[in-house]
């Protein structure tokens, strides 16, 4: 199979049926084999059902229904899971983004050999002071961050060698770095590709403010555990020996000072540097057990299912 099509969604009943159209149109034109899917995540409106009669008269339409909404981040890592084609496209499903790209995407990964390539929406149809703003601030702490030179990691329309999505694992809110993950995990050739992005058409968007708020604080998770997610005794264990040191330096002056410079001086307690001396040497105990335990856990997990499936149609 040539190319899979994997489309979160949330209450986008409207757009569905266009959607598909305009996607079939376009793996015809260029005869592609393909498949369609669809990961409805705990829509509440007629998406599931919309999703069905498509699947009955298409069955290159699959779908995947979630018991409740369990996060876009849940929803592509279930599509990555089932996706057989060669080269697998993400695409959002409120027509923002234009299937016409799929052609030349595919051609990026399959000839030009790019592991990854992610659309750039260099011109937006989006609110200045409410996303526009906000989301070039955030793509310049993701380049600075991650290394990853890109100018738009929030673009939901993205190309990739299969493999990539087959050996990176999307958890949590990490979607936004996909990129980030496939160069950890070892796929460097990344490339952009400037697309064309459309005003929506139909309903309302799904994100505010906050999923700007909530992607800073993933940028540190993910620089944190891109360097120390397998070691973290090397940072915690680090910081508490450092510290440590600093108290017992400052305890030992004291001491020494106590017995021979000056015995008949004030009592230590009744001196700063104590205080100092002793509250560094309890972080540093802290920052070390923190390290210890981290080591434990990271030995000790086992990996629990993050999504419920209610159900699938044409697997």
């Amino acid at each position: 199979m040539n190319i899979s099509v994997v489309i979160p969604l949330l209450n986008e009943q409207e757009s569905l049926t266009e959607l598909h159209d305009w996607i079939a149109k376009v793996m015809q034109s260029n005869r592609f084999s393909y498949e369609i899917i669809f990961i409805d995540d705990g829509s509440t409106d007629e998406s599931w059902s919309t999703i069905m009669q498509l699947s009955q008269k298409d069955s290159n339409v699959k779908g995947i229904r979630f018991l409740k909404n369990f996060g876009k981040s849940q929803a592509l890592h279930a599509g990555f899971a089932k996706a057989e084609g060669d080269v697998v496209i993400t695409m959002d499903a409120d027509l923002q983004d234009n299937p016409e790209e799929i052609p030349e995407l595919y051609n990026m990964i399959v000839v030009e050999k790019f592991d990854l390539v992610s659309g750039w929406k260099k011109k937006r149809y989006d609110s200045v002071i409410a996303k526009n703003l906000p989301s070039k601030l955030f793509n310049w702490a993701a380049r600075r961050t991650s290394g990853v030179k890109l100018n738009d990691f929030n673009c939901g329309l993205k190309a990739y060698n299969k493999n990539v999505v087959k050996n990176i694992d999307v958890n949590g809110e990490m979607h936004r770095y996909i990129p980030v993950l496939a160069k950890n995990a070892g796929f460097t050739n990344i490339g952009e590709k400037i697309v064309q992005h459309q005003a929506r058409k139909y309903g309302e968007t799904k994100f505010g403010m906050d999923r700007f708020i909530n992607g800073f604080l993933d940028l540190i998770t993910i620089w944190f555990l891109s360097r120390f997610g397998k070691r973290p005794m090397h940072l915690f264990g680090a910081l508490g020996v450092i510290m440590f040191g600093i108290g017992f330096v400052f305890a030992f002056y004291l001491g020494i000072d106590k017995l021979f410079l000056n015995p008949t001086g004030r009592l230590i307690t009744d001196r700063p540097q104590f205080y100092i001396a002793l509250t560094t040497m309890i972080l540093g105990s802290q920052f070390f057990v923190a390290g210890f335990l981290g080591e434990l856990i990271l030995r000790s997990k086992r990996d629990r299912s993050r999504y419920l499936i209610k159900q699938e149609l044409n697997f």
